[in-house]
């Protein structure tokens, strides 16, 4: 056989290999993801409802718009934005702060560094009912025995304010420690010549940290907030079970549920209140919003990351 021609034979069964290889993953995702998300961006601008209401009309901008005057999406909007700030910036200061104490020379820093991934492990769901118990019965009882009044006096989940911290405070104990991991391994890529030079240089451990190690894991950085930006913004199972977009409060002299999030406001209107359509425009919104948010955190932290 000549050579061009075992080249020939050889490269069309390469391609044959990869279309057998390739075409099951490619048909899972466009069944799954592709298609519905191109059905779900056309329903969004339809009256369409479901079994209830089959029969989809066009109307535009309709859902769009009403989404907007609805005082009830836009505090899911606002309470949401709220809620990333801050999940976002603790999550990633104490699984940071973490990954700096398992990558010491610590002893035991195995066992901590498999110890502060468990919390991750478990569901969000039955994460949501463990810290339900904690906030509602631990916590009093914690402040009876050393007798710290406002614990008894407080509960987390009765208060507005007190029920969002508490939905950072249990994000970030079960989000930080897989944040570690990322952080964990790009400290293992900062050459240790690198620290080595700049003690001799008289550096500080300050100087160290600011000049060497976070320039040289910025990579990290940029997935790390690109991980807890998404979860923040579509945490849904934690928030359900923990506490169920409540409590009520009032705004715009109109009672609302004060931790119900942009994903349970979409979950509440589309499901419970059978109104596909403008779940289905809140949900592109949504998707409008992440987007945006991470296509500029992404560019902005790629700019800072150092050229090996």
């Amino acid at each position: 056989m000549a050579p061009s021609t075992h080249k020939r034979s050889r490269s069309k069964r390469q391609r044959r290999n990869f279309i057998f290889l390739v075409a099951p993953a490619f048909l899972a995702l466009t069944l799954v993801i592709l298609i519905p998300f191109v059905m779900g961006i056309y329903y969004s601008f339809t009256n369409w409802g479901g079994i209830i209401s089959p029969t989809a009309t066009f109307n535009g901008l309709t859902n769009y718009l009403e989404s907007f005057a609805d005082s009830r999406f836009r505090y899911s909007l606002m309470v949401t934005f709220i809620f990333a700030f801050f999940n976002i910036i603790i999550i990633n200061l104490v699984a940071f702060a973490l990954a700096m104490i398992v990558s010491s020379q610590v002893k035991g820093r195995d066992i901590y560094r498999a110890g502060f991934f468990v919390p991750n492990l478990i569901g969000g769901i039955v994460l949501g009912y463990i810290w339900q118990f904690i906030y509602n019965n631990v916590f009093p009882q914690i402040g009876r025995l050393v007798a710290f009044d406002w614990l008894v006096e407080n509960l987390f989940l009765g208060s507005p304010r007190l029920a969002v911290s508490a939905l950072v405070l249990t994000s970030t104990w079960q989000y930080a420690g897989y944040i570690m991991m990322i952080y964990y391994a790009g400290l293992q890529n900062v050459p240790r010549s690198l620290y080595e030079s700049a003690s001799l240089d008289g550096a500080n451990w300050w100087s160290k940290l600011r000049h060497i190690t976070l320039p040289m894991i910025m990579p990290s950085f940029t997935v790390s907030l690109f991980l807890t930006i998404n979860n923040s913004f579509k945490i849904f199972d934690v928030n359900y079970s923990l506490t169920g977009g409540g409590p009520s409060m009032m705004w715009n002299n109109e009672a609302i549920k004060s931790t119900e999030f942009i994903t349970m406001n979409i979950y509440n209107t589309a499901s419970v209140e059978n109104h596909l359509a403008h779940g289905q425009a809140r949900a592109v919104i949504l998707f409008v919003i992440l987007v945006v948010i991470s296509l500029s955190q992404t560019y902005l932290t790629k700019r800072q990351e150092v050229e090996m």
